[in-house]
């Protein structure tokens, strides 16, 4: 009697969930329950329990909003990308990819999603970091063939773009209508680092006062909050 052979065995792939929405990490973790070959290892709220979590289970892939409280996904991408280098990271985030995409990407993600582009768009994300290749619409893609192939002289670029990550943080906030302290108690800084970044982002947008540094802000925000929407209708 032949002995029966055993199919074998197929290694899921471990997933690392980190929103500080319940709702959304639920959400997103029934989606990938349903496949055979993934499975979700953790979850966490924020960035110093996803960080925890990452070196105690040692996630094959962590997908992070951008959105968390007091260190935000860019942060934690760097984080994780410094403490265990080997574990993949896919941003998904409601913010449009023209505000962080290419930011993720130079600070080592793998991938640039927005929630609204659904499940299976989500799904196709994962599973193309997973294979080893950067997910990113092809808006994105274009854009970053032509700033990685075309030198850009100091005027092509928005003037926006010359902030580091802290500082196009704090000049969201900024535009938010959150003052020093708020800033402060968000981003788990000192007022006085806060203000330290306020100067920082005034000198390279050429502005000379803080009421104008918030009239630009708010502007810019506003102006990105209405555009998101109607991209989504578009698409």
């Amino acid at each position: 009697m032949k002995a029966t052979k055993r199919k074998p065995k197929i290694e899921r792939k471990r997933i690392l969930i980190v929103d500080d929405h319940p709702m959304m990490r639920e959400g997103l973790s029934q989606v990938i329950a349903q496949e055979p070959d993934l499975e979700i290892c953790g979850e966490a709220g924020s960035a110093p329990e996803a960080i925890e979590k990452v070196i105690a289970l040692q996630p094959h892939l962590v997908v992070t909003d951008i959105t968390l409280p007091g260190r935000n996904g860019l942060e934690l991408t760097k984080d994780i990308v410094a403490t265990v280098p080997d574990t993949l990271i896919l941003v998904l985030s409601m913010h449009d990819e023209s505000l962080y995409g290419e930011r993720v990407l130079r600070a080592g993600a793998r991938g640039y999603v927005m929630k609204q582009e659904g499940g299976k768009r989500i799904m196709e994300a994962i599973r193309r970091v997973l294979a080893g290749h950067i997910a990113v619409s092809d808006t994105l893609s274009a854009k970053l063939l032509e700033i990685f192939s075309t030198p850009r002289s100091p005027h092509s670029v928005v003037p926006v773009e010359k902030l580091t990550d802290r500082e196009f943080e704090v000049f969201q906030l900024i535009g938010r209508g959150m003052e020093t302290k708020a800033i402060a108690s968000e981003m788990s800084l000192s007022p006085k680092t806060v203000e330290v970044h306020r100067t920082n982002i005034k000198t390279k947008l050429k502005i000379s006062s803080l009421s104008e540094l918030i009239r630009y802000a708010v502007r810019w925000e506003e102006a990105h909050i209405e555009a998101e929407p109607q991209r989504g209708k578009r698409e």
